[in-house]
């Protein structure tokens, strides 16, 4: 068994499978992501992703994780990750994270999005929560180009913190009590991959490394506690929040993006990063 410090270096073949992890994956967010509804419940939503896995021979690695209940996270509002999917009801207005993963062929993937559920221009969203999403989305990518090129993993974090305070309007705060992680032969593996600048290098990045790179980002405090479920992380001023995650890996012709249908290229390329198949 690989220890946490250890950072696992995948085979191009390996890289592949996880490929093909990340697609099905892509393919049951995007089927849970249209389900989601006002009147919807997040269990409901639960079993879309459920059954979309298994009807393509995928497994799935968030189910029964450290006694974990559910195929996805599903966090609502002042939830920021962990959110234990059951018998809530989904209203207009509300900000929803789906965070989930599948296994093939013994290889995982991560990947979460957060779905505002209604808009601004019809009066059933707040501005400030698609604003929030927006920049989270925009700081996961600034993070995914930054490791493309990277020569150590805390270029990330540097990339992400950096855009997110540079822009404009109410400041946001990036959380860090939790951040990314290695993934491969495991879900959660070496190394950790901060949000934000910590003046360390980091791990140097090899052709084989893949990580899950994924910004929470906050409208309040970044405080944060678990409830009494013992797994839904709160903010502890009731703030809204916004999760973004991608799997990604480099190779030795660079970097392609696992998780998402084109390898990340129609968010990567007006960044100036083209992302690279994986070799066969």
């Amino acid at each position: 068994m690989l220890s946490r410090t250890r950072i696992e270096l995948k085979s191009e073949e390996q890289l592949r499978q996880m490929d093909a992890a990340g697609a099905v994956l892509s393919g049951a967010l995007d089927a849970t992501v249209a389900a989601a509804a006002p009147g919807v419940t997040t269990g409901e939503l639960n079993e879309v992703f459920a059954e979309y896995i298994t009807a393509r021979g995928a497994k799935p690695n968030f189910l029964n994780y450290h006694g974990f209940p559910g195929y996805i996270c599903a966090s609502v509002n002042e939830e920021i990750v962990h959110g234990i999917p059951g018998d809530r009801v989904l209203e207009s207005g509300d900000v929803l994270k789906i965070d989930g993963g599948c296994i093939v062929a013994g290889w995982h993937s991560d990947s979460a999005r957060t779905v505002i559920l209604g808009s601004s221009a019809e009066g059933t969203a707040d501005p400030e929560d698609e604003r929030l999403s927006e920049i989270t989305q925009a700081a996961l990518w600034r993070g995914i180009a930054a490791f493309a090129t990277a020569k150590h993993v805390g270029e990330i974090g540097e990339a992400i913190e950096d855009y997110v305070t540079s822009q404009p309007g109410k400041p946001l705060g990036i959380l860090e009590e939790y951040v990314g992680h290695g993934i491969g032969s495991a879900m959660h593996m070496a190394p950790d991959v901060f949000n934000y600048a910590t003046g360390m290098k980091g791990a140097k990045v090899k052709p084989g490394m893949a990580l899950a790179i994924e910004p929470m980002l906050v409208r309040g405090s970044i405080d944060t506690k678990v409830l009494d479920d013992d797994w839904t992380v709160v903010s502890t001023d009731g703030a809204r929040s916004s999760q973004w995650e991608h799997s990604v890996a480099r190779h030795r012709n660079g970097m392609w993006v696992l998780t998402a249908d084109d390898g990340g290229a129609s968010e990567l390329e007006p960044l100036g990063v083209t992302p690279v198949p994986i070799p066969n």
